[in-house]
């Protein structure tokens, strides 16, 4: 981005905080956010930790000099030219394509995640890790740091040749064997210190560690994106600037809708019996189980997301020309046998998450148990029997549009959108933003009700994921 786009960005940036500063709710809140010590020291640490983050976004790997990987360069060409590597370079906010110790970013560990949830279903000794409750959890967590490091053994490697296959003048002392096996330990470090990073935010700051280093890598593109496109349209003469304003109120609508699917939730009515202790009655209340239309989240995309990754790794990144015609579709995420894949991936996933994170059964047991029952409906089996029904028909369509949502990038590129551009018109990117930035709005939320102060929304409460369901 040169001079101009940062003015341009700036002066954006100001006009949003000029009309914010006017509103006296915005304000308000502001000020009982920084009333509450503990959540303010939340928020600063986070930050903090943030900004590490992003730091270590640009520090090259020793040995590579950063001045052959510019605007011109083979991988920068690369990068342009291949969607899903471009994807992957969003995920880790530029430091794939900056060569940085954070190159690999957080996808081997949510890999690594993917295939032991997995195995949590199929092999009997993960099955009962998942039930021994916290010192299982732990084991899982082990696990997957293992596997996480097993999944950088590959991808290291691969990235290093790769890199030395696109500027090969960039290696200060060459590609030897040594100097690749360093190369390696250095972006397994740079990984698992993401890890670190993750779970020093999740203990003691506010919000998912994981899932906020995912969207703070994607909101670090979006300036340049946004500027890129604006400049594509003003000199092209595509549509110009009016196409661009449309682009911008289209972006807005396919946000406002991936709200809706992220809050959307059905309201199952639970009637608690009446119970009479001395002169006082206790229960006989209305409840509501609400069960959201994606109890999943951007977990499926992300899921999917990962297995698409697999392509890219097995022929070694550079070599996608030399593959058959189609592996190389495999890994153009504007083509159709991509998005058809992919859309089916997500669709699987979805129906997959929500079955180990839904469970029917124990929902009707736990009601039972509390003199609970659904009007109409015979504590029990019959119970979990019904709840078991509506998840399965509001699951059902809102994986279809969360499908719909995640491939929307390839129809974006179809209008003429630039493809950096084009990843924020829905797709991973757009869920995770959406997903995460509701979720710790959620939490900060709650820290401001459980001291009685009011919330961020006038009418309701935000209604973020679940506590249990991160974005990783």
């Amino acid at each position: 981005m040169n001079g101009y786009g940062y003015l341009i960005v700036g002066i954006v940036v100001v006009a949003i905080i000029a009309l914010l500063a006017t509103n006296k709710k915005f304000v308000e809140t502001l000020k009982n956010i920084y009333k509450i010590e503990e959540l303010r020291k939340r928020i600063l640490y986070t930050l903090g930790l943030l900004l590490v983050y992003r730091l270590g976004c640009f520090v090259v790997i020793p040995g590579i000099n950063p001045n052959a990987l510019g605007e011109g360069s083979a991988l920068a060409s690369q990068l342009e030219g291949n969607g899903l590597l471009g994807l992957l370079n969003v995920f880790s906010g530029g430091a794939f394509g900056n060569a940085a110790i954070f190159a690999l970013g957080v996808m081997p560990y949510i890999t690594a995640s993917i295939i032991i949830q997995l195995m949590g279903i199929m092999i009997p000794y993960f099955q009962k890790m998942q039930k021994e409750g916290e010192s299982g959890r732990r084991k899982m967590n082990q696990w997957t740091r293992m596997l996480t490091i097993i999944v950088l053994l590959i991808q290291g490697p691969a990235y290093i040749t790769n890199l030395y296959r696109q500027v090969p003048d960039a290696f200060v002392y060459g590609n030897t064997f040594l100097f690749l096996a360093y190369a390696t330990i250095i972006l397994i470090a740079g990984t698992m210190f993401i890890m670190w990073l993750g779970e020093k935010i999740t203990d003691k700051g506010i919000g998912n560690g994981i899932s906020l280093i995912i969207m703070i890598g994607i909101i670090a593109r979006l300036p340049q994106s946004l500027f890129q496109e604006l400049i594509s349209r003003m000199t092209d003469k595509t549509g110009g600037l009016v196409m661009f304003l449309i682009e911008l109120v289209v972006l807005l609508v396919v946000i406002a809708f991936a709200i809706l699917l992220v809050q959307g939730t059905r309201k199952i009515p639970v009637q608690y019996a009446k119970k009479i202790v001395g002169n006082k009655q206790y229960g006989g209340a209305r409840q509501y189980i609400p069960l959201k239309v994606n109890a999943a989240n951007v977990m499926p995309i992300i899921f999917a997301q990962a297995i698409m990754f697999i392509p890219i790794t097995l022929v070694g990144f550079s070599n996608v020309n030399d593959a058959s015609g189609f592996v190389r579709a495999l890994t153009d995420h504007t083509s159709f046998w991509y998005n058809l894949i992919f859309a089916v991936l997500i669709i699987l996933f979805t129906y997959f998450y929500t079955a180990i994170t839904i469970n029917p059964t124990q929902m009707a047991e736990d009601m039972k148990r509390n003199n609970g029952f659904i009007p109409g409906i015979k504590p029990g089996k019959q119970t979990a029997e019904y709840i078991d029904v509506i998840m399965s028909r509001i699951t059902l369509p809102g994986s279809f549009f969360l499908a719909l949502v995640a491939i929307m990038p390839a129809f974006a590129g179809i209008f003429g959108v630039k493809a950096e551009f084009a990843q924020f018109f829905g797709g991973t990117s757009l869920l995770i933003l959406v997903g995460v930035v509701l979720d710790t709005l959620q939490q900060v939320e709650s820290h401001l009700l459980m001291r009685h102060y009011d919330g961020l929304l006038k009418s309701g409460r935000i209604k973020g994921r679940s506590g249990n369901v991160a974005a990783y």
